[in-house]
């Protein structure tokens, strides 16, 4: 099979493609031929070897894929061959063929293509749980969004207008920004352009609800001060690469929460609602992931140093079949 390799840790023009042998099956897993793989700024992290979990070279990148089951083991009843199904992991995405354990797969649902299915994952799951179990956000509420014009970002302001939120959409450009308007955001802010602490008082005089922040870094502090007394900010991630520090008096004066958002954390019966209503909205087509572009395996370079640089305007995917 084809896949990309990361053979040492660098900047994403470190990664080649191989012809190599298909990952053997083992107990509990199904092989995938992969359709297409979402390509996040993770992944960007660990081919760099800068991520919280080091993975030893040489290795094949890549953490999120959809594809059709071709092979079963012995003791996998759940899934047979030919079911479409999506899956997430560390590495191993960005090849023709994976294996994965069958319990973290998700069935993609009947009319839904493998690129629809790739984008949606890791990205909307993040936003929508952040969203309803984290934030609270409820209909009329002032929403705030970081890096709106990003994989989680974005999905964070389709989502939240999908909630009834009014949102206010951050981003780095006015092409990222005109994305967010045509998925709903109200408000829209470059912060290039000049102060974030003005404009984000100009734009929320009263004080927003709710601050969604996959960035991190200098946006942080601006945002946290717009919020309304007893708001509540989430982080998500630091796509910027800086961890910001936030003056704990604001969260005294302002009776604030600061929240921080991770899976593991969310109450099961939540994220068993939450999964089902995601669901819905991507079987019926309510909320259309954000494609920008669509490369080739043998152009996942280009396609991880689009990512790494920022430039990426809702996903990026590998299309494994071009």
């Amino acid at each position: 099979m084809r896949a990309v390799i990361c053979p040492a840790y660098g900047p994403p023009e470190v990664v080649r493609i191989e012809d190599r042998a298909a990952p053997a099956l083992e107990s509990g897993q199904v092989r995938v031929r992969v359709g297409a793989a979402a390509v996040n700024f993770p992944d960007v992290l660990v081919i760099a070897g800068e991520y919280q979990i080091k993975v030893p070279t040489p290795f094949v990148p890549g953490s999120e894929f959809a594809g059709a089951v071709t092979e079963t083991a012995d003791d996998v009843t759940e899934f047979a061959i030919g079911d479409r199904v999506t899956g997430t992991g560390i590495v191993g995405a960005f090849a023709e063929e994976v294996t994965a354990p069958a319990a973290g797969l998700g069935r993609i649902p009947d009319g839904v293509d493998d690129h629809r299915a790739a984008a949606f994952g890791v990205a909307y799951r993040t936003a929508y749980h952040t969203l309803r179990s984290v934030a609270r956000v409820r209909p009329g509420d002032r929403l705030l969004v970081l890096g709106a014009g990003g994989g989680v970002g974005l999905a964070a302001v389709q989502l939240g207008v999908h909630l009834g939120a009014e949102v206010t959409a951050v981003a780095s450009s006015a092409e990222k920004l005109s994305a967010a308007a045509a998925h709903g955001a109200g408000g829209l802010i470059d912060h290039t352009s000049g102060d974030l602490r003005a404009a984000l008082k100009k734009a929320l005089p009263d004080g927003a609800n709710a601050v969604i922040d996959p960035v991190g870094g200098r946006l942080s502090e601006p945002a946290l001060r717009s919020l309304r007394r007893g708001g509540r900010f989430v982080t998500v991630g630091f796509a910027s690469g800086e961890i910001p520090r936030i003056p704990l008096n604001l969260v005294l004066v302002k009776g604030i929460q600061i929240l921080g958002f991770q899976f593991q954390d969310l109450d099961p019966g939540e994220f068993r609602r939450n999964e089902d209503e995601l669901r819905e909205l991507l079987t019926t087509g309510r909320v259309l992931p954000h494609i920008s572009a669509v490369y080739p395996l043998a152009e996942a370079a280009t396609a991880l140093r689009q990512v790494a640089d920022g430039q990426a305007i809702g996903k990026i995917l590998l299309d494994m079949k071009a």
